[in-house]
């Protein structure tokens, strides 16, 4: 498959992202007729590392950046997916928990290629204030990334507000992936954004927006959350469609889609996230990002599972 790899050598003084969020173990299953009651469904079966931060992290170390991870995860896998993250290029911060297990998710992808989730957080709803350490931030960080996991737990957001406030003491931008409209309706719309509203750059997908909004066009929701999040640049992700981008209240940049065949679309707003920031942490201006953020989702749905294939 074309496009970059993730074995890359480290500039001096090179900017680093640091992304803060949550690993999982992903079953994929994908089948090819609808799921039947009460009897077997065929399926193609594959279990990968995943997880919303995790994955972007691994993107973001695939298009060019030094990226570290922070996350929880059960001692029963840790040192798996603690291989998994290494070989992808990114330096994992894993806390282990030993009552807990590594978050679970189960992807059921259709013949359309389109997921449904069904998720068991496991050790990733303790992350929190107790596994951050300031010194995170050292070490030449230029981006902070949140994954919107956090928001949905109460530990979850305190660590995100208290790296927030780590991070703009620094003058490091923060960036958020709201990651789940169904966890979003029950956390509440303006619960989460008054969570985010220091957040610099938001990266929502177009179900997200409308309904953070209830704005249906994508260009007029992202605009909204702009000057709701003080004139922070918003990107709102349109699968196949590309995606659009806000900043100070108006629709500033477009990105068209990139031809691919999909074959599994878990994990495309991830590597799309991924994409943006190491193309941001090397100057690209918000036009270029958004066309490698592009480049990136085009990749991830024609490969099985949420990270780049390895070599």
């Amino acid at each position: 498959m074309n496009g970059p790899t993730a074995a890359r050598l480290s500039l001096p003084g090179e900017r680093a992202l640091l992304v803060v969020g949550d690993v999982v173990t992903d079953v994929v299953a994908r089948h090819a007729e609808p799921l039947a009651a009460h009897t077997d469904t065929a399926a193609l079966i594959a279990v990968r590392p995943g997880g919303a931060g995790a994955n972007v992290a691994c993107w973001a170390a695939r298009y060019g950046a030094r990226v570290r991870l922070l996350a929880r995860v059960g001692a029963d896998s840790a040192e798996w997916h603690r291989g998994a993250l290494l070989t992808a290029g990114v330096t994992p911060v894993l806390r282990i928990d030993d009552e807990l297990p590594t978050a679970v998710v189960i992807a059921l992808v259709d013949a359309a290629a389109e997921r449904t989730l069904v998720t068991d957080s496991g050790a990733a709803l303790r992350l929190g204030p107790a596994d951050w350490d300031d010194a995170l931030l050292d070490d030449g960080t230029g981006h902070v990334h949140l994954s919107g996991y956090l928001f949905f737990s109460a530990p979850g957001r305190e660590l995100a507000a208290l790296v927030t406030k780590a991070a703009h003491a620094r003058d490091l931008p923060v960036s958020v992936d709201p990651a789940s409209a169904g966890f979003l309706r029950r956390l509440g719309v303006a619960r989460f954004l008054d969570s985010v509203s220091g957040t610099d750059l938001l990266l929502p997908n177009e179900a997200e927006a409308a309904l953070l909004t209830g704005r249906p066009e994508p260009a007029d929701a992202a605009a909204e959350l702009s000057a709701r999040c003080g004139g922070g640049t918003v990107v709102v992700t349109l699968g196949a469609a590309g995606a659009v981008a806000a900043e100070r209240g108006r629709t500033t940049a477009r990105c068209p889609g990139v031809p691919a065949r999909a074959v599994d679309t878990t994990g495309a707003g991830d590597a799309f996230a991924g994409g943006l920031l190491a193309a941001r942490l090397s100057g690209a201006d918000l036009p270029t990002a958004l066309a490698a953020g592009c480049r990136a989702g085009a990749e991830a749905v024609a490969a099985v599972g949420g990270r780049p294939e390895s070599g």
